[in-house]
C-alpha cells in the first residue's frame, strides 16, 4: 500500500507557473505508476498526465500538451507536475494517483488504486 500527499498548489495569475509535488510513502513507489487528475465542482475527475514506474514513459492530456510536465524521482519518492502558461480554466482540485498493476500509466482514474487528498489550483484571469 502506499499513502500519497499532494503539495504546491495554490492561487496564481494567468500565463504564470507552479509545480505541484506528490510525495508517497509506504510500499516503494517505484512499483507504482503514476498520475494527475484534476476536477471541478459537477464534473467528472479529467486526466491530466501520467507516467510509467521508471518515468521512461510519459503522456499528457491534449489540454495540457507543451504547458505542463509530468516527472518523478522515485530516489525521493515523489511525482511532480511542472505546470506553466497557466489558463484560468486550469483552475481545479489536482490529485495525485498511483495504480498497483501495470507498469503504464493510465488515462482511466478507475485503473489507479490510491488518491491523494488533493491540492487547489486557481489561475485568476
Amino acid at each position: 500500500q502506499v499513502q500519497l500527499v499532494e503539495s504546491g498548489g495554490g492561487l496564481v495569475q494567468a500565463g504564470g507557473s507552479l509545480t505541484l509535488s506528490c510525495a508517497a510513502s509506504g510500499r516503494t513507489f517505484s512499483s507504482y505508476a503514476s498520475g494527475w487528475f484534476r476536477q471541478t465542482p459537477g464534473k467528472d475527475r479529467e486526466f491530466v498526465a501520467a507516467i510509467s514506474r521508471s518515468g521512461g514513459i510519459r503522456h499528457h492530456a491534449e489540454s495540457v500538451k507543451g504547458r505542463f510536465t509530468i516527472s518523478r524521482d522515485n530516489a525521493k519518492n515523489t511525482v511532480s507536475l511542472q505546470m506553466n502558461s497557466l489558463k484560468p480554466e486550469d483552475t481545479a482540485v489536482y490529485y495525485c494517483a498511483a495504480r498497483g498493476d501495470g507498469v503504464y500509466g493510465s488515462a482511466d482514474f478507475k485503473n489507479y488504486d490510491y488518491w491523494g487528498q488533493g491540492t487547489q489550483v486557481t489561475v485568476s484571469s
